[in-house]
């Protein structure tokens, strides 16, 4: 199994600013999201995560090693990196949501997003095939591998939402990945935002 974690809750996720390369930490409220998705899922074979802070801090709720693969870092979104959502010109967004190669101002592409996490599920899919691996990553890494296992194309990440410390799973098989869970946030019950 190859399941997928967004990070825990940071304070510019709950301002509703665009969070990609800005190394934001968790606030309170994203450690005890971290803590609880980690009981939730339990023990694991290996735990990989983006160099990001909030998905180290999130991995390390596991309690064991954690590699880090650069390829699960978020979309870069160039210079509306730390942006309100709100505020991002209505142009640009209808520009970036009906094209895949679209880059935001020195950011990165949906398709290049995609290409690099497909490899990266590529890699981890023989472990995943024989084991349990845990990948704590950000919304639109979560969104590309779900793409993946799919075998659709990047352009349905508009379609999906990823909530902070939700779980995504992706069984891998002898006939390749298949999503069998999206967006879970049962374990999240007990976890009150502040």
């Amino acid at each position: 199994m190859l399941t997928l974690v967004r990070h825990g809750r940071t304070e510019a996720n709950r301002s509703g600013l665009l969070l990609g390369r800005i190394d934001a930490e968790l606030d309170p409220l994203g450690r005890a999201q971290a803590a609880a998705v980690a009981r939730s899922i339990g023990p694991v074979d290996r735990v990989v995560c983006s160099p990001l802070a909030r998905t180290r801090a999130t991995a390390e709720a596991w309690g064991g090693s954690v590699e880090v693969d650069d390829r699960w870092i978020e979309l870069d979104y160039g210079d509306l990196d730390g942006t309100p959502m709100r505020d991002v010109d209505a142009d640009l967004w209808r520009r970036w949501r009906s094209d895949v190669a679209f880059a935001p101002p020195g950011g990165e592409s949906l398709r290049s997003l995609g290409e690099r996490v497909r490899a990266a599920c590529e890699d981890l899919a023989p472990a995943a095939r024989d084991g349990h691996v845990v990948v704590v990553t950000h919304v639109s890494p979560i969104k590309a591998a779900a793409a993946w296992a799919m075998g659709v194309g990047d352009e349905v990440s508009w379609r999906m939402f990823v909530a902070p410390a939700s779980v995504t799973r992706i069984a891998v098989g002898d006939r390749g990945p298949s999503l069998h869970g999206f967006n879970d946030v049962a374990h999240l019950t007990d976890v009150a935002p502040a």
